[in-house]
């Protein structure tokens, strides 16, 4: 099937995590939500990371059965945080279309945020989702196995979740999983150079913890990079496939164990 073509199949595919909130979407929403339709792409989960954010989200998952939303703090905003955040980010979560707590977690890269501050209220999300029963919506970047001794360190009963984006080490892969973890793949998987060992990996993730993302508007995957800079959900589907076609796995029978997957832990109606 080429996947650039419109979809007449019976293929459900959920984007698990995107920022549709985002400004550069503000003209053109409903259009890139058809598009997503027309590739089979019939649910999103739209993921805050700011207060702002995950109003904005929120709001998103109101207004339409396409999406559904998460509230949090992203590691980047964690500067800007305080009790009093939490606390209305808390009462936001008890939305009926807000499904999940995050983007949360820590990232060394561009240090937006002191590193100390970052793990203060990562740790104070961890118990605002448990005390919500809420699954989460993972972020580590270059923390060399901060993040995951942090969430071993933290880990409760009942723990459940997506490390969103999936870029760490096998170890780290291994160690998600047996927390019984799910991990979300991007595009990143379609990039020739750049997603070379992320292909190698997904061969030893069970297909029952797969869950497919964009990240839009960032992590544009091929063909669509060569001819747009911003990525939209209906991209997903590129995902899914090239997922299908490194594991050897029937494309069809992929797309219903990942919507099972995302539906079940987002416990989607």
């Amino acid at each position: 099937m080429n996947t650039d073509e419109q979809s007449n199949s019976d293929m459900r595919i959920i984007d698990s995590h995107c920022h549709l909130d985002d400004k550069s979407y503000q003209d053109d929403l409903n259009e890139v939500v058809a598009r997503a339709e027309a590739a089979d792409v019939i649910r999103a989960m739209v993921v805050g990371v700011s207060e702002a954010s995950s109003k904005r989200c929120a709001a998103l998952a109101d207004s339409s059965d396409f999406f559904y939303a998460s509230v949090g703090i992203h590691p980047h905003d964690a500067a800007d945080t305080d009790e009093a955040v939490l606390a209305r980010l808390a009462e936001l979560a008890k939305s009926e279309k807000v499904k999940a707590w995050g983007e949360c977690g820590l990232d060394f890269n561009r240090m937006y945020s002191p590193r100390d501050v970052q793990e203060t209220w990562f740790v104070r999300q961890l118990e605002v989702a448990q005390s919500l029963d809420l699954p989460l919506i993972f972020h580590e970047r270059d923390t060399d196995g901060r993040f995951l001794e942090m969430l071993s360190t933290h880990r409760f009963d009942g723990l459940r979740g997506v490390v969103h984006c999936f870029s760490g080490s096998t170890r780290e892969m291994e160690a998600y999983l047996d927390m019984g973890l799910h991990i979300g793949v991007t595009g990143i998987v379609t990039i020739q150079k750049r997603g070379e060992h992320l292909r190698e990996q997904v061969l030893a993730i069970p297909r029952e913890r797969l869950l497919v993302e964009t990240d839009a508007p960032y992590l544009t995957p091929a063909p669509h990079k060569n001819k747009v800079r911003r990525n939209e959900p209906a991209f997903v589907r590129e995902v899914l496939f090239k997922l299908a076609a490194v594991r050897g796995d029937d494309v069809e029978l992929l797309a219903d164990t990942v919507w099972n997957n995302t539906t079940a832990l987002f416990d989607f109606s």
